[in-house]
C-alpha cells in the first residue's frame, strides 16, 4: 500500500485541510493500491493563493531561465522513467511495454520539446506602428484525466510553464500517484514556491472549486464532454479562458485502392492501445461494401489475436480497463450492440478466460453497424470497433462527420493526394493518413463536442498567452 499523506502547495509537501483519504484502486486484480488526500476548497484556495503570489515574479522571469527550469524537469523525469511507467501500469492498466514507452516516454518528450521552443519563440513583434507583446494568460488550474495520466498533465503544465503561468494541477483520483512524481521533480528542479501546485481530490469538489475561482484565469480540462459543458459553466461566471480536450467517436475509411490489411491492422490498433482508453481512438471502421467480408474476417482474426492479462507479465498485449465502473459501462454497450442488431464477429461481453479479478474485457468487433446506431454514435472508451460499409466516398464521408464529436480520424489509400483530399473533408482536429504517426509538433485538439482550443506544437503554448498591443508614437520630425 503506497501512502501519500501530503499535498504540494506553495513549494512545500503540506498536510490537507481535511483527514478524508481516497483510496486509489489497483484495476488488475481489484485490490487497494495506494491512499492519497482528498482536497477540500480549502486546500483549493491555499493553492490557488499561492500561484497568485508567484505570479508576477515568474511572469518577470527571463526566457532562458524558464527554460532551463524545464530542461530540468525533463531531466528529472527522464531519470524516473522506469518508475513512472510501472507506477503508471499499476494505477491504470496499460501493460508495461507500452506503459514505459508512452506513459512515461511522452511526458519526458514533452517537457523537452517546450524547453527547446522557448530558445525560438517570437514573444513580441512589429504589427506597423505597434509592439505586439504576448504576456501569460495567469494562474491556470489544470485538470487531468486517467487515461494518459501524466502525458496529459504534461500538456498543460509545461506549456504553461513555459509561457510564465502558475499552475494548480488536480489530477484524477483514479491514477494520481505519478502526478506525486511530477511535483517531487519539478520541486528537485527548483522552481519557485508557488509556481506548481497539486491537489488531489474528486472533480465535484476540487476541480469545481477550481473552475469557479475568481482568482484563477485560465482552466485547461481534458476529460468527458460532459464534465467538460460543467467546467465551462462554472468557467463563465468570471469570464475565465476555458480550453477543453473531450471525448470522440473517430472513424477511419479505407478507400477502395487501399491496403486492406494494413488498414484493418492499424485501425484496430489505435481502437485497442490502452484497452480502447484512447479519445482520438478510431472506432469505427468505413469499409467499401464489397470488401466487408474481408474486411470483417480480418478484423476478427486480428482482435482474437490479443492476449488480456496482467499487465506487469511479459506477452500481455492488453491491460484491463481502469476500473469496474468503467467495465460495466463498456460490457453495456456490447450488450447494446447485440440488441440493436449488429453483427458480433469477435470479443463480446463475457470475461477473458482465466481473469476472474480484475477490470478485463475482450477486444470486440461488430460488423454490419447501423449508422446512427447507439454502437455507431455514443464514445464506449473500450476495445470495441464497428465496422460501417459505404457506397462511395461521399457516403462516407457523411457517416464519419455524423456524429457530435470533432476530434481526430483517418484516411486509408494508395493515392496520397486522393487520401489527403478526403481528409480535408473531415470535421476533426487531426487525421491520420494510412496510419502516420502521432506529431509532438503539430495541435492536438478538436470541434464541436470534442472540444476547444489545441495543446503540443507551438500551438499549445500559444494557448496560455495573451496578446497586447503597445501603440508607438511616430519618430519625431527630423530638423
Amino acid at each position: 500500500m503506497i501512502e501519500r499523506d501530503r499535498l504540494f502547495i506553495d513549494g512545500c509537501w503540506v498536510e490537507p485541510a481535511g483527514r478524508n483519504r481516497i483510496e486509489v484502486i489497483g484495476p488488475a486484480d481489484g485490490a487497494p493500491l495506494a491512499r492519497i488526500p482528498e482536497g477540500t476548497t480549502a486546500d483549493v484556495e491555499a493553492a490557488v493563493g499561492a500561484a497568485r503570489r508567484a505570479f508576477a515574479d515568474w511572469a518577470a522571469t527571463p526566457v532562458a531561465e524558464r527554460a532551463a527550469a524545464l530542461r530540468r524537469i525533463h531531466a528529472g523525469l527522464k531519470a524516473r522513467a522506469d518508475e513512472i511507467g510501472e507506477t503508471i501500469s499499476r494505477e491504470m492498466g496499460m501493460p508495461l511495454k507500452l506503459a514505459r514507452r508512452i506513459q512515461a516516454g511522452s511526458p519526458i518528450a514533452v517537457f523537452g520539446y517546450y524547453a527547446e521552443l522557448l530558445g525560438a519563440f517570437p514573444f513580441e513583434e512589429r504589427a506597423g506602428h505597434s509592439l505586439v507583446v504576448r504576456e501569460p494568460v495567469g494562474v491556470v488550474a489544470a485538470i487531468t484525466p486517467w487515461n494518459y495520466p501524466l502525458h496529459q498533465i504534461s500538456l498543460k503544465v509545461a506549456p504553461a510553464l513555459a509561457a510564465a503561468c502558475t499552475v494548480v494541477l488536480k489530477p484524477s483520483e483514479l491514477a494520481p500517484l505519478n502526478a506525486f512524481i511530477l511535483a517531487e521533480v519539478a520541486a528537485a528542479a527548483g522552481l519557485p514556491p508557488g509556481v506548481f501546485n497539486l491537489v488531489t481530490g474528486y472533480g465535484p469538489v476540487v476541480g469545481e472549486a477550481l473552475a469557479s475561482h475568481r482568482e484563477v484565469d485560465m482552466v485547461s480540462f481534458t476529460g468527458s464532454t460532459a464534465a467538460g459543458r460543467r467546467v465551462s459553466e462554472l468557467a463563465a461566471a468570471t469570464i475565465k479562458r476555458v480550453a477543453l480536450e473531450l471525448g470522440g467517436k473517430s472513424a477511419a475509411i479505407v478507400l477502395d485502392d487501399a491496403d486492406l490489411a494494413a488498414a484493418v491492422r492499424g485501425t484496430l490498433a489505435t481502437c485497442c492501445v490502452n484497452c480502447g482508453q484512447t479519445c482520438s481512438a478510431h472506432t469505427r471502421l468505413l469499409v467499401p461494401e464489397a470488401r466487408y467480408a474481408e474486411a470483417a474476417q480480418l478484423a476478427a482474426t486480428i482482435a482474437n489475436g490479443y492476449r488480456p492479462g496482467d499487465p506487469l507479465a511479459e506477452g500481455t498485449t492488453l491491460g484491463p480497463l481502469v476500473s469496474a465502473r468503467q467495465r460495466e459501462r463498456v460490457l453495456g454497450y456490447m450488450r447494446k450492440g447485440i440488441e440493436e442488431g449488429a453483427e458480433l464477429l469477435a470479443g463480446g461481453p463475457e470475461p477473458p478466460a482465466g481473469l476472474t479479478a480484475g477490470w478485463f474485457v475482450r477486444p470486440t468487433v461488430f460488423g454490419r453497424v447501423r449508422p446512427g446506431s447507439t454502437l455507431e454514435q455514443e464514445e464506449i472508451f473500450g476495445p470495441v470497433l464497428s465496422i460501417i460499409t459505404y457506397r462511395d466516398e461521399d457516403e462516407a464521408v457523411t457517416i464519419a462527420n455524423d456524429t457530435s464529436y470533432g476530434l481526430a480520424g483517418g484516411v486509408w489509400s494508395a493515392d496520397l493526394e486522393r487520401a489527403i483530399r478526403v481528409a480535408r473533408r473531415l470535421r476533426t482536429g487531426q487525421v491520420d493518413i494510412n496510419g502516420a504517426p502521432f506529431n509532438l509538433q503539430a495541435p492536438f485538439g478538436g470541434c464541436r463536442q470534442s472540444g476547444n482550443g489545441r495543446e503540443l506544437g507551438r500551438y499549445g503554448l500559444e494557448e496560455y498567452l495573451e496578446y497586447k498591443a503597445i501603440q508607438l508614437p511616430p519618430p519625431a520630425p527630423q530638423t
